[in-house]
């Protein structure tokens, strides 16, 4: 048996984003005053002690959605419900009880699991004794809190762990081994590829451009490992962003690539290389990221069979992203994804090579008797005295060297290319630093 897990049900705008985010501690859930923010199940751990859940944040159950995405948000909560062994039932206290207030309460009691009701917006003490209005809903007492001011938060978090201290459990959530971000614009097919990886419906899937508005974990067991996959908000330029959902999702993207060992780059096969796509190579570049561009819809794609030709039109739009290795998926039917895992996996091995000294300074001995004779007199030149490998993910390597500022950028590159050709990381970022061979470290003030 996994951990317990507790799903946080309710209409729009009771604060149920609000909520994970306070048991939690941390900012996890896009939090609006707009009904029907949240649209997927949105998850995390909490823990005390040895104790652990799973809490899942849902959309606002009979919210009437702008996209017309109403259905696949009530068939995430139908599945949050089916999935939870406890559910925290919220309501707005300042509201009272509402005809839909009711109709959840109606839907909870032909499931067999544990209702706790929680009274949220209470936010002063005078105002608890109003949550006793909502013992009519058939659950007993309901817990006023407020999420937002953190009233009554501790109270919660003991009775959610008294209401599951029955249920075995398998200790911590394990680590997940690799962290895969999905980035892409919006409709290039990245939560259907979450769903291809997971294999079922973890996320909502539309022809609605934009349906994805968060950054969602999803930790997927694969060979008895642990893989967590983040499905970010489709990217559109700055410029035509409408809304504050919108650019809460754009830096949830932003940040996801930050927090990934490897980067997917969805790209649309139906579509040109946008202007979006360009700046979201130029991110994952900045940050080395190792990166798979994954051409997704190839199934739709004019000529299916010129793969040659569309990946040396990706070399020339995407310049900055070369040493990636591109994939041809169709993710509706799966075709290509669990190739573009194993690939995953083998560059974040690249990534986490440790290349010994020797073999270094070996590889700029080549380089550097490949330029004798090519030198003119009387210049100064970039020289490299040794070099040594400081850290990894990325690859990074600290030349120690004549004048670190005659290695400028394009000399970098250079060299950053050789190494591919004569490392065992050819298809990942190389990070290179140049350090004066004269530098001496400081002592240590007393």
């Amino acid at each position: 048996m996994g951990l317990p897990v507790v799903a946080i049900i309710g209409r729009p705008n009771v604060g149920k984003s609000s909520l994970l985010n306070a048991l939690a501690g941390e900012m996890i859930s896009i939090v609006e005053p707009t009904a029907g923010v949240t649209r997927d199940r949105v998850s995390t751990f909490i823990s005390r002690d040895s104790r652990h859940f799973e809490l899942i944040d849902t959309g606002g159950y009979g919210v009437v959605d702008s996209d017309r995405l109403s259905e696949h948000i009530e068939g995430q909560i139908l599945q949050a419900i089916e999935s939870a062994d406890l559910v925290l039932f919220v309501v707005d206290l300042r509201e009272g009880i509402t005809p839909l207030d009711q109709k959840i309460a109606a839907l909870l009691r032909k499931h067999n699991l544990d209702v706790l009701g929680v009274a949220n917006k209470a936010d002063t003490g005078k105002m608890f004794p109003a949550a006793g209005e909502f013992a009519k809903l058939g659950f007993g007492e309901f817990l006023p809190v407020s999420a937002q001011n953190n009233l009554n938060k501790a109270v919660l978090l003991d009775r959610i762990f008294e209401l599951i201290e029955h249920l075995e459990q398998t200790g911590a959530p394990p680590e997940p081994i690799m962290k895969i971000a999905i980035i892409g614009k919006r409709n290039a097919g990245k939560s259907s590829i979450v769903n291809a990886i997971a294999g079922s419906e973890r996320v909502i899937v539309s022809e609605v451009p934009g349906t994805t508005r968060d950054a969602i974990d999803v930790r997927i067991e694969k060979d008895g490992k642990t893989l967590l996959v983040i499905d970010t908000a489709g990217v559109r330029k700055r410029g035509k962003m409408s809304t504050d959902i919108e650019f809460y999702g754009y830096i949830r993207a932003v940040r996801s690539v930050g927090r990934a060992d490897v980067v997917w780059l969805l790209l649309d096969a139906t579509m040109p290389v946008a202007e979006v796509d360009k700046k979201l190579a130029h991110l994952i570049a900045e940050e080395h990221k190792a990166c798979i561009i994954v051409v997704n819809k190839w199934d739709l794609a004019k000529n299916e069979a010129a793969t040659g030709d569309y990946e040396e039109y990706l070399t020339k739009t995407l310049p900055v992203l070369k040493y990636a290795p591109i994939s041809f998926t169709t993710a509706t039917t799966g075709k290509n994804v669990q190739s573009t895992l194993d690939l995953s996996a083998e560059l974040f091995k690249q990534a986490s090579t440790w290349v010994t000294t020797g073999r270094l300074n070996k590889a700029f001995e080549i380089i550097r008797d490949e330029h004798t004779g090519m030198r003119r007199h009387g210049m100064k030149h970039p020289k490299i005295y040794y070099v040594t490998q400081v850290a990894v993910n990325p690859v990074t390597i600290m030349m120690f060297v004549n004048d670190p500022g005659l290695f400028d950028e394009n000399h970098r590159r250079y060299l950053v290319g050789r190494l591919r050709d004569l490392l065992p990381v050819a298809e990942v970022p190389i990070r290179l630093l140049a350090r004066p061979k004269t530098a001496r470290r400081e002592p240590p003030k007393e």
